[in-house]
């Protein structure tokens, strides 16, 4: 998902064997059938595989390119347990990203369609469902990855306007700003990191508007170019207005099918704070295609 994959090409023969390979190479004239002899096109297209920012915590610092319009989407299930009360929340996380250059991308991304359901000690539930706030924003490419020591750099801006429905609706405009990177670190072991660092501006349960540091980081396997076992964490300090710092791991995997569509699922749970989900499972698909108004 995150890999650059290398290719290495040796040509070697003698003076006859020279002569030959210009005989064969000749062209469809001599009966070879683009079966026999793979087009330039067709490697490009074997290449050119989706790179959603799901489902991985950290989202990635490339962009999808000019005149391409990408949806990442799926379910999360999360439980939570404080003292005799449970909590089971059921979301659908979108994004959207829309392809405008190749180093500017536009993006709205929210939580959507949100249903929350509560069980006290008495054996009382309440539920809830509405819209959660969504985010305008934008994610500009910075540079290329150019081997081992040069990790591919992006920054991803975010803005949440104060909307939303019944107890998912904030009274606060929100925001955030982030530093991506892509590094291949280890190529020959298929191991690559994906870290983000950054800071927001949030409004927490009771209302009350915070800054808190943001850090989160992938480790990625990438045994093919289509399979990617992952395992990540994030941070965020403070989780809540004068509160704890809240660490959340996850580890899971995706597959990319055709060139244009990924599947993942993820598990993962909270291990420091009071906000975080103790699990939390996530299941997920990435589409890409070319924008309405391409011209052809």
């Amino acid at each position: 998902m995150k890999d650059t994959m290398k290719r290495k090409c040796v040509l070697f023969a003698s003076d006859i064997s020279a002569i030959l390979l210009l005989f064969v190479l000749s062209g469809p004239a001599l009966g070879q059938t683009p079966a026999q002899q793979p087009t330039p096109a067709k490697k490009a297209d074997d290449d050119d595989l989706i790179n959603p920012d799901r489902p991985g915590i950290a989202d990635g610092s490339t962009v999808i390119g000019g005149k391409k319009i990408q949806i990442e989407g799926g379910v999360q299930l999360e439980f939570r347990r404080q003292d005799n009360t449970t909590e089971h929340t059921q979301f659908v996380p979108l994004l959207l990203r829309i392809g405008i250059s190749k180093n500017w991308e536009a993006r709205i991304e929210g939580n959507s369609f949100d249903h929350e359901s509560d069980r006290d000690a008495a054996g009382m539930t309440q539920r809830s469902s509405g819209l959660a706030p969504f985010s305008v924003g934008i994610k500009y490419h910075i540079t290329d990855s150019e081997g081992v020591t040069h990790p591919s750099l992006g920054t991803i801006v975010r803005i949440f306007p104060a909307w939303g429905e019944g107890g998912f609706r904030s009274h606060h405009v929100q925001g955030d700003w982030r530093i991506a990177a892509d590094w291949d670190f280890a190529p020959k072991l298929k191991l690559s990191l994906n870290p983000n660092i950054g800071v927001g501006v949030y409004e927490d349960n009771k209302g009350k508007v915070y800054t808190a540091g943001l850090l989160a980081c992938t480790l990625g396997y990438q045994p093919t170019k289509k399979l990617n076992p992952f395992i990540d964490f994030a941070m965020t300090a403070p989780e809540e207005k004068a509160g704890r710092t809240a660490v959340i791991v996850d580890g899971g995997v995706a597959y990319v099918v055709g060139s244009n569509v990924e599947l993942d699922a993820s598990l993962g749970t909270g291990t420091h704070g009071n906000t975080p989900p103790h699990p939390f499972l996530l299941f997920g698909v990435s589409f890409r295609a070319n924008a309405p108004w391409r011209r052809k």
